[in-house]
């Protein structure tokens, strides 16, 4: 049911679709509104920093949400979920009939892509569209959809033909090392559902993971949703940094980065504030994980969760985590006797470090240290000079190039959506990138990168080429000026296009392993891995300069903002390490000893080091 709008195939052809990609965007170009600037951009830089006017089409046909034809509009989703439904079914029965034999791992596949191309774009759209109707309709057939997965993972027929593939040593050792690979994978979905199980407790393990879905979405939908409280509970002088909604003031961020303390304290105690139904989804989200893992076989909801990761065991990532701690606490210590210093300075009424000080402070630290205050640099980084960064470096690691394409009618959800073509010097089209990066009050305010469709190789021999979307939260251009990143958002940008190139460049002959579907502990080394990049001189001077007059960043304000990057460090770890701690705690022994906030605040004074807030 997906269509792309241009579906070129792989090989010597590679040079014609860069020509006629260069040609299609050179005629975008030319209808492109130029802003207040005096530099030239390249084609991609353009088209980030260039308002492009996209052409008024009142009798084109809509194609549909990524070229989806079903999804003109949200009742198309049922449409495209009965489609996707109605050829599980014939796979389901083509799987369960064919003889033992490679033809079996393609059909899984085949079958695991139908469901996924589906609930991939559902999953995204459900968070991001601004249509309330369209996240509503994408959030059911989530549901539906991820229902029916749950069934065909306690699917016995389909679990013992393909158990039959593998107890075979003779089919087993026909089998190249990807097919025996994934055909592995598959089984160990299975024996995680409870395949093993008698059918009763099957399908107990059904409706947990049903029941699950719902409280997973009830659970992330709270944790984003602001708090309220009565204006007249906040001193006059810090109404105004916040949002209004009658007589209340609402509180939607941490607002780490504001200056006054009072108004990073205010929005710490407001925002984290807790409420009953949330902690009452927490208790319940936990409740029912434990017993799936109990049910399944498995002593907690962490050890099944780290099977089949590289870390496998929660005793391992303990022990990691301790160590960890062991070397941090010394440098940990003198970052929090940095910040602390530094808040007597700025602020000797009230010089007691507390939880919503550390990123500011160390924000200060840095700027204080190595002169990096963001506004020195955002100037030198535009969004499409950042763009062009990662066009010159992917095309002299990889020999990969990014091609900004005019959308179709009906294929992007809002207009600031860009979206890129990504061509090989000689195997040609390689996927579409489609990046949502501006900020919209109706859009989740994380960086992350969703798959809406994975690559594989076709019966038919074509490459079903992938399509991934990345969302940022960047500020928007003015009418004199680009959109200006600060250097952390910079950072962001590289790390979410390692993810993005990962699903392009991650090609196997199954959907089940491309890219990113890999074990969750390898899935951000590519991204980490772009960071570097992002702090390397050899790589910043190539594309850092100045929006209005070409200037390029200068060596020393490259060198001072690489080197800032080890200012609190330890500390910045030792936060993450307190997350990793408090997940290893909440999923461990069951049923937990004390409330979910009393776990919080002994490791949160344990391990991070910063005093636990109460009421949070």
């Amino acid at each position: 049911p997906f269509s792309v709008p241009l579906s070129w195939g792989l090989g010597p052809s590679s040079l014609t679709i860069k020509l006629l990609l260069l040609g299609r965007f050179k005629r975008t170009l030319t209808r492109a509104k130029r802003r207040n600037v005096s530099i030239s951009w390249s084609p991609v830089g353009a088209a980030f920093n260039v308002k492009l006017l996209r052409k008024v089409d009142l009798f084109g046909k809509n194609v549909g949400l990524f070229g989806v034809p079903e999804l003109t509009s949200p009742s198309g989703f049922k449409v495209a979920q009965d489609k996707a439904l109605q050829e599980t079914e014939q796979l389901v029965e083509k799987a369960s009939t064919t003889p033992p034999g490679p033809q079996i791992v393609h059909i899984f596949d085949q079958l695991s892509d139908s469901l996924c191309r589906v609930a991939d774009l559902a999953d995204f759209v459900k968070v991001a569209h601004p249509d309330p109707a369209f996240r509503e309709a994408a959030e059911e057939t989530c549901i539906s959809i991820g229902t029916v997965v749950e069934k065909l993972n306690t699917n016995v027929g389909l679990f013992q033909n393909l158990k039959h593939l593998l107890d075979d040593k003779d089919i087993l050792h026909s089998l190249d090392p990807e097919t025996r690979r994934v055909a592995e994978l598959f089984i160990f979905d299975f024996e995680i559902s409870g395949i093993h199980l008698d059918e009763e407790k099957r399908k107990k393990a059904v409706n947990l993971n049903v029941k699950l879905l719902d409280l997973n979405n009830v659970f992330l939908l709270g944790s984003q949703l602001p708090n309220r409280i009565d204006r007249r509970a906040f001193p006059d002088h810090i109404r105004h940094c916040f949002a209004f909604d009658g007589d209340y003031i609402q509180i939607g961020s941490l607002h780490a980065d504001a200056p006054d303390d009072m108004v990073r304290e205010a929005a710490y105690k407001v925002f984290l504030y807790p409420t009953p139904d949330q902690l009452h989804c927490l208790d319940e989200l936990l409740s029912c994980r434990n017993q799936l893992a109990q049910l399944v076989g498995y002593p907690t909801f962490a050890h099944r969760a780290l099977r089949g990761t590289m870390a496998r065991t929660p005793e391992t990532v303990m022990e990691f985590l301790q160590k960890l701690t062991k070397k941090l606490f010394d440098r940990t210590a003198k970052d929090f006797k940095m910040m602390s210093d530094m808040k007597m300075k700025i602020n000797p009424r009230n010089p007691t470090l507390m939880p919503w000080d550390h990123p500011y402070y160390s924000g200060v630290l840095r700027a204080e240290r190595y002169n990096i205050e963001p506004s020195l640099y955002s100037p030198f980084f535009s969004l499409g000079a950042c763009m062009e960064g990662l066009n010159m470096l992917f095309s002299q690691l990889l020999g990969v190039f990014l091609y900004a394409e005019q959308p179709e009618k009906g294929e992007v959800w809002s207009e600031d959506v860009r979206k890129l073509a990504v061509v090989h010097e000689t195997e040609g089209l390689m996927g579409y990138i489609y990046c949502d990066f501006f900020f919209r009050q109706d859009k989740p305010h994380q960086d992350c990168h969703f798959t809406i469709r994975g690559g594989r190789m076709k019966a038919n021999g074509e490459y079903q080429l992938p399509v991934v979307v990345l969302m940022l939260s960047l500020p928007h251009p003015t009418k004199s000026t680009p959109a200006l990143l600060t250097p952390g958002m910079m950072e962001n940008l590289f790390h979410e296009m390692g993810h993005a190139m990962h699903s392009m460049l991650g090609r196997t002959r199954y959907q089940h392993v491309t890219g990113t579907r890999c074990p969750t502990d390898f899935a951000e080394v590519p991204s980490i891995l772009m960071e570097y990049f992002a702090s390397d001189y050899r790589v910043v001077n190539q594309f850092a300069r100045h929006y209005q007059t070409g200037q390029t960043l200068p060596k020393s304000m490259i060198s001072r903002l690489c080197e800032s990057k080890k200012v609190c460090a330890a500390a910045d770890m030792q936060l993450q390490v307190f997350y990793a701690v408090l997940d290893q705690l909440y999923h461990g022994q069951h049923p937990l000893q004390k409330s979910t906030t009393e776990i919080l605040k002994d490791t949160q004074e344990k391990i991070y080091g910063l005093p636990y807030v109460p009421n949070t």
